[in-house]
């Protein structure tokens, strides 16, 4: 089993910044690539940014690079999404998730609660 707790979102005016904290436990959190979804009610839920067990590699979605950079502390056992230059179409629920490998968009085994990122115009 599982637990990954997010944290960070809130209400921030467009162009300004957020950064989002993701918490594991209950596994290896080294030996799991981790990535950052989002999801807006009533649409699927889209892959934004993912990092590799050790941290060198990421990969983004074409709508958030330059913009956010996914990083990782393994002795924290936290995964963080910076959030630069926010636009109101950000506006979502934003989830961290271990995916089943480092290249997967789509492919995850476990995802939090969510946290809430609104940006205003």
């Amino acid at each position: 089993q599982v637990q990954l707790v997010e944290s960070g979102g809130g209400l921030v005016q467009a162009g300004g910044s957020l950064r989002l904290s993701c918490a594991a436990s209950g596994r290896r959190f080294s030996n799991s690539p981790m990535g950052w979804f989002r999801q807006a009610p009533g649409k699927e839920r889209e892959f934004v940014a993912a990092i590799n067990q050790s941290g060198s590699n990421t990969y983004y979605a074409d709508f958030v690079k330059g913009r956010f950079t996914i990083s990782r502390d393994n002795a924290k056992n936290t995964v963080y999404l910076q959030m630069n230059s926010l636009k109101p179409e950000d506006t979502t629920i934003y989830y961290c998730a271990v995916l089943k490998y480092y290249g997967a968009t789509r492919e995850y085994d476990y995802w939090g609660q969510g946290t809430l990122v609104t940006v205003s115009s």
